[in-house]
């Protein structure tokens, strides 16, 4: 069987650094605030320059979803590997509650779950990154949309289902995010019983007629 060969010496050192990096700064970031951390505080917690931090990041935004990105990776990855006989629906909504379930193996080499999950929520309360995580969320829905429509066989560019399903999907995890992030209940268990609740609602929603005088005016009829 083929293996990937092991990083040297060099490599791993490189990804320690960073990996220190990412954790310095969303410690610093849930603790102190986004706006109120500086780039050189990041550096200083983990004893290098402000020239090695630039090294790894373009500034304190990258690092502050880099550990979102890994999730979002192994979310694409996971979408990916449902079996084909799953609607495109059933088969995000198996793969996102999969990527909740499997969250502590995807990060667990660079940061704590608790932590990522507080980091969660400031970007969630964070006017600043909040409108990054929405233009990084805009770009997760075209490629899934391409992934959906490869899955199903269909041109994304002539056949809008795959678009709509997509559009569906992340707006129901953008309410899950909101939701979550204004309780109390933080943890991984909280968002993904929501995520189950809220994505259970999708049928419902769609299909049913919510009025219910018009219901009773109906059945009246």
């Amino acid at each position: 069987m083929d293996t990937l060969p092991r990083p040297g010496l060099r490599e791993r050192k490189k990804q320690r650094t960073r990996d220190e990096l990412v954790r310095a700064a969303l410690e610093l970031f849930t603790s102190k605030g986004y706006e109120r951390t500086t780039v050189d505080e990041i550096a200083d917690a983990v004893d290098v320059s402000q020239r090695t931090f630039f090294r790894y990041f373009a500034g304190k935004e990258e690092a502050a979803f880099a550990v979102l990105e890994m999730a979002e990776a192994h979310f694409l990855d996971l979408v990916r590997e449902r079996p084909p006989h799953e609607s495109p629906l059933e088969a995000l909504r198996r793969a996102v509650l999969e990527n909740w379930d499997t969250l502590h193996e995807t990060i667990e080499s660079v940061i704590p779950v608790e932590l990522h999950m507080r980091a969660f929520q400031l970007i969630e309360s964070t006017p600043t990154l909040l409108a990054v995580h929405l233009r990084r969320t805009a770009e997760l829905e075209e490629e899934l949309a391409r992934l959906i429509a490869e899955r199903e066989g269909l041109d994304v560019d002539t056949d809008p289902r795959p678009r709509v399903a997509v559009a569906v999907f992340t707006g129901v995890m953008r309410v899950t995010g909101q939701r979550w992030s204004a309780g109390d209940d933080l943890s991984v268990e909280a968002i993904r019983a929501l995520t189950t609740a809220y994505l259970d609602q999708v049928g419902p929603a769609l299909a049913k007629n919510w009025n219910i005088q018009g219901k009773t005016d109906d059945d009246a009829a």
